[in-house]
């Protein structure tokens, strides 16, 4: 072998990876071959290394089937380079080979193993590879752990990454990114809070712009203005928000779930960039406060200017015609998905059309229309149906969609509530009995509504008739008070009936 030769083609070799020039790679590659040079790890790993950095994964399995000598680069390149092109399956296959030469992983091979687990969705194989971490002692490597912790938070199981998180000795923004969407995604959107609360003050990390949709989306499922208005002064002092449509998205989205309509509004008219999913985002903000009009306008306007709406913007535009029961304008849109659009119609579509179409009042021709669907019917469209039943008292057509939800979702207890009360307001004794002697049956028991309220960074929540706050005796005392100066208002305007039930505040 020519010493110089070798050099000079490793050389070449990695000199390809940070220009894409495969081609020029390729041309190495022959020379290899027609200079003798093969078998040799440093050329074949400098191959292998190429091929996979530019997804040409066939070629870098043909070197590494092909190669007499593998060392732990070797091995590594090639699992990476299978995750990468999401070739899972081969990563297993590859790794019991790994496995059958006596090697062990170490702190390379391991988050790639963990990202194969989910790719293949192998919970088992995934906790497999937990115990290596833990055998091996590589606990201590951020990369690791933060592997094993995308793993538990992508396979649902938020216990199992809350105590990975809670070990870990060392935590980067990306395992804090990690934790804190993983809440979100799970809807734990106070749990998603605390923890930035936690990696701001506890730890001083610096917020990561990537974080940020996922907080202020926490923010709006909670209700917490303040914190979500804190967040974005941070942004305006720290990141160009304008100029970044997700975090803009997010701030439209934050503001109307928090009842802001007119910062929504603001967020979007300063936005120099903006998508698909910042139209989607403030024609959905508009239909959540009723104001249909304003959607269907914008609406028109993202098509004027060249936008074309996807799935996810009829479902927005179908909704907001249901909040303001703009049923003709709905009617329309539903009807023109697929010519004006190109889209097949969803389920989620079905669903507004069925829900707009009931709560309006129109129960029979939602029927009809739920009954002319070619796809099976969910539970989510029914349960539109019921919703409708419930809002307009309809015994027949309310019984027709409880019973249809309670075979497709048996545990929920919300559909037999719903129809419980649709009983009740018909006086109908026999129907609740027998429907709560159902519900005891299965064991199902009504979730408590309550509301609550964020003072000092902490909500304060409030069951029905609940006294168990420490200052709930002052809390009613105030309310009596309240209500005591509304009743006297609505005396004097003339108003018969009183939205007040003081029934609890009297019995104080």
């Amino acid at each position: 072998m020519s010493r110089k030769a070798f050099l000079d083609l490793s050389f070449l070799l990695r000199s390809c990876v940070p220009h894409s020039a495969i081609f020029q790679a390729k041309q190495c590659h022959a020379q290899t071959i027609l200079q003798g040079l093969l078998p040799n790890v440093t050329l074949e790993n400098d191959l292998l290394l190429v091929y996979s950095r530019y997804s040409r994964c066939c070629y870098a399995r043909k070197v590494f089937d092909r190669m007499l000598r593998r060392n732990m680069h070797s091995w590594n390149i090639m699992v990476a380079s299978c995750v990468k092109n999401s070739m899972y399956n081969d990563v297993l296959t590859i790794f019991s080979e790994f496995k059958r030469c006596g090697l062990q992983p170490d702190h390379y091979t391991l988050p790639s193993l963990f990202k194969a687990a989910i790719g293949v969705c192998d919970a088992w194989f995934g906790k497999i590879c937990h115990g290596w971490v833990i055998k091996l002692g590589y606990e201590g490597y951020v990369v690791v752990g933060g592997s094993v912790l995308e793993f538990y938070i992508k396979c649902g199981d938020i216990p199992l990454a809350r105590s990975v998180f809670s070990n870990m000795l060392c935590r980067d923004h990306v395992v804090w990114n990690l934790m804190i969407s993983g809440f979100g995604n799970a809807e734990l959107y106070s749990e998603a809070i605390n923890c930035f609360r936690e990696m701001l003050v506890l730890n001083g990390v610096k917020v990561d712009y990537m974080i940020v949709p996922s907080i202020l989306n926490a923010c709006g499922r909670e209700g917490d203005l303040m914190k979500g208005k804190e967040l974005h002064g941070y942004v305006v002092k720290n990141f160009a928000f304008d100029a970044d449509a997700p975090i803009g998205n997010a701030l439209i989205d934050m503001y109307g779930k928090c009842g802001c309509l007119n910062d929504s509004e603001k967020v979007f008219r300063t936005l120099r960039h903006v998508n698909l999913v910042t139209w989607t985002t403030m024609i959905s903000c508009y239909g959540i406060h009723g104001k249909g009009e304003e959607s269907l306008s914008l609406f028109k306007k993202a098509i004027h200017d060249g936008f074309a709406p996807n799935s996810v913007t009829v479902t927005a535009i179908l909704a907001s015609c249901s909040h303001a029961g703009l049923v003709d304008q709905g009617k329309h849109i539903f009807s023109s998905i697929y010519s004006d659009y190109g889209l097949e119609p969803t389920v989620e579509h079905y669903a507004c059309v069925v829900y707009l179409l009931s709560c309006c009042g129109y129960l029979v021709e939602a029927l009809d229309f739920l009954k002319s669907m070619k796809a099976p019917v969910t539970g989510s469209i029914w349960g539109a149906l019921l919703a409708g039943c419930v809002m307009h008292k309809n015994v027949e057509i309310g019984e027709i969609a409880a019973h249809h939800l309670f075979q497709l979702e048996p545990n929920n207890a919300s559909n037999y509530i719903a129809l419980c009360g649709i009983y009740q307001s018909h006086g109908m004794i026999d129907g609740i009995s027998n429907i709560r002697a159902k519900m005891r049956n299965l064991g199902l028991v009504k979730t408590p509504g309550y509301s609550w309220i964020n003072i000092g960074g902490r909500a304060h929540k409030f069951y029905q008739g609940d006294l168990s706050h420490p200052m709930a005796q002052m809390i009613y005392k105030i309310i009596y008070q309240i209500s005591n100066v509304q009743l006297l208002n609505n005396y004097f305007l003339g108003v018969e009936n009183s939205l007040h039930d003081d029934t609890l505040i009297m019995g104080l």
